[in-house]
């Protein structure tokens, strides 16, 4: 894409990346493998799709990266499969709704994150952004709180949950610090290639099967990477380009909404009233983030 055509693009890009990513839910819901030997499918299928327009297009540029870029990208990418293992694994230990609003203060982190290492400007407006997204999505999250209890969480679980924030955080921050840099796809090769062997290495361990699933199970993974993956989270490095990261870590708070919409034409899974008012919520801490990232970018009369 030409500069010139980036004035609304990457907003709008934004969008259609966080309702790609909220498919995969319902993927994950569809299949029956175990969590982490999906993650690692839909990770190196994503790095399949996305390896060969990179090495064509861009093998040069992999040799021009720095050992600082290449070795952060490569830690952005275990943070990434950290962030999965972790996060699946705390929804064994806790309740949903403990792990799901843990893992949704991710945005906390990144503009701490911002602030500190990056040098970002957060302005009051934009906290108030935060923690009405935050608010919205505790409040989704407890919608279902009912399936499983919040008295039935434990330490490990919500610990793993947090760790799933942080490392989701790190991911963003990365994201953002080398794509000022480095061109979108062989940052995101190295990522997802760091990525996949990491689960790669934490299915081995747990003994999964690799193989022994049924051609629907792999036209799911491959779903998964085609839609959260390639769509959803490559295009969101795309947008960590051309917008701040805490912008990018709230709007990412609108895949539960998505979700929830999908879920109900494809699972006829009706939500309830805490869970709409919530999304409802999220989506106004969203276009609060959003419109003062828009009046700080318009220039001074």
């Amino acid at each position: 894409m030409r500069s010139s055509d980036l004035e609304v693009t990457p907003v709008v890009a934004l969008a259609f990346a966080v309702f790609a990513a909220s498919t995969s839910a319902i993927l994950v819901r569809w299949s029956t493998a175990p969590s982490s030997v999906a993650a690692f499918y839909r990770v190196l299928f994503t790095t399949a799709l996305i390896a060969p327009i990179a090495l064509l297009r861009y093998r040069e540029e992999f040799g021009r990266l720095s050992s600082r870029d290449l070795g952060f990208a490569i830690l952005a990418g275990v943070a990434l499969a950290i962030h999965f293992a972790a996060w699946f694994e705390s929804l064994n230990h806790t309740s949903v709704a403990a792990s799901v609003t843990i893992v949704q203060s991710q945005p906390i982190f990144v503009a701490l994150g911002a602030a500190l290492v990056l040098g970002e400007r957060i302005s009051r407006e934009t906290v108030l952004g935060i923690t009405v997204a935050i608010v919205g999505a505790a409040v989704m999250s407890f919608g279902d709180a009912g399936q499983a209890p919040v008295s039935d969480a434990t330490l490990y679980g919500n610990s793993l949950a947090l760790l799933g924030a942080v490392t989701v955080a790190g991911y963003v921050l990365a994201g953002r610090s080398i794509r000022q840099r480095v061109s979108l796809f062989p940052y995101v090769t190295v990522v997802y290639t760091a990525c996949a062997l990491t689960l790669c290495l934490l299915v081995g361990a747990q003994g999964h099967d690799f193989l022994a699933y049924p051609p629907r199970e792999w036209l799911l993974f491959l779903g998964m990477a085609v839609g959260p993956g390639v769509f959803g989270h490559t295009v969101i490095n795309w947008v960590l380009k051309h917008l701040e990261s805490v912008v990018v870590s709230v709007a990412w708070l609108g895949e539960p909404v998505g979700a929830t919409l999908l879920a109900l034409v494809l699972l006829a899974e009706v939500p309830d009233a805490v869970t709409v008012v919530g999304g409802l919520v999220v989506l106004a801490g969203i276009y609060v983030t959003t419109i003062e990232r828009e009046r700080r970018q318009r220039p001074e009369s």
